[in-house]
């Protein structure tokens, strides 16, 4: 049975893609929820921010000078002992670690943030319990894949080992030459994905992706009221809306440039597809 938590769905802030101020942020929300949550459904919400603590764990694995993301959910010093000695990560991380010291990776093919990231989708996409969740993170790693998919088709460059994720829709994504990958008749939203990426403006392609997304978690939790399922929404919203805000509307700005290097850095293709 389900648990319920009306109090604190009654005061979730009213939210939408273009608004512009939050009343607090996603990783004060997920600190807060560690007093309302039932331990298992606090673990739930963790899952949403593990590539947080990818990012952090290839930080300090190759011993680079960037910012630790505070985001994650392992302090510096927990990942610096395992490390070490790998102990309490999840499964994927300590695989990943391993591997990476014995200069063995898993997928040879892929870079080691790719690597990483399979590693995680796997995880999350076969032993996620929770539905909803699990459904999210199957929804996100096909838009990932067939976006880049997309745009490297429209440069003709090599994609294959850029996908994320060893299930059968991203390799079904690898091998087809099919304009929409034979996967119409599965995902209904494979024709949007398309018209999105015909856009040659990157920040229009960006909000019509997050638009989305938007979308899919408002019709996949309708029918919870005040599970758990909708404060995961929530937090992935919140996530969204952080990262347009820190955005001016001014393109020429300092942000926005950051931004699309990011982006395009996201995409991990070929110098040639990031030149042209």
């Amino acid at each position: 049975m389900k648990r319920n938590y009306y109090y604190l769905v009654a005061g979730l802030q009213d939210i939408s893609l273009d608004i512009h101020k939050l009343t607090f942020n996603q990783l004060a929300f997920r600190d807060e929820l560690k007093q309302h949550l039932h331990p298992n459904d606090h673990k739930l919400a963790e899952l949403l921010f593990l590539p947080y603590d990818n990012t952090n764990l290839l930080t300090l694995l190759n011993k680079s000078d960037k910012d630790f993301l505070e985001k994650g959910n392992y302090s510096r010093e927990q990942l610096e002992e395992n490390i070490k000695e790998p102990t309490d990560l999840p499964e994927y991380m300590m695989r990943f670690i391993a591997g990476f010291k014995a200069k063995e990776p898993i997928y040879p093919d892929m870079s080691p943030e790719n690597e990483l990231t399979t590693l995680l989708y796997d995880e999350l996409t076969e032993t996620v319990s929770n539905e909803f969740l699990k459904d999210w993170f199957q929804f996100e790693l096909n838009v990932r894949n067939i976006m880049t998919a997309l745009n490297a088709r429209k440069y003709k460059v090599p994609y294959e080992q850029q996908l994320i994720g060893t299930g059968e829709t991203s390799e079904t994504i690898r091998k087809s030459h099919a304009r929409d990958f034979g996967l119409s008749s599965e995902l209904e939203y494979m024709e949007e994905l398309i018209a999105i990426s015909c856009k040659d403006d990157i920040r229009e392609r960006e909000q019509a992706i997050d638009e989305l997304k938007w979308k899919y978690l408002d019709e996949a939790i309708f029918f919870h009221y005040f599970t758990i399922e909708k404060i995961l929404a929530f937090i992935i919203k919140l996530g969204m809306i952080e990262r347009w805000l820190s955005i001016d509307k001014d393109h020429s700005n300092e942000l926005f440039k950051k931004l699309l290097k990011e982006l395009q850095a996201s995409y991990e293709l070929p110098e040639t597809f990031t030149e042209k």
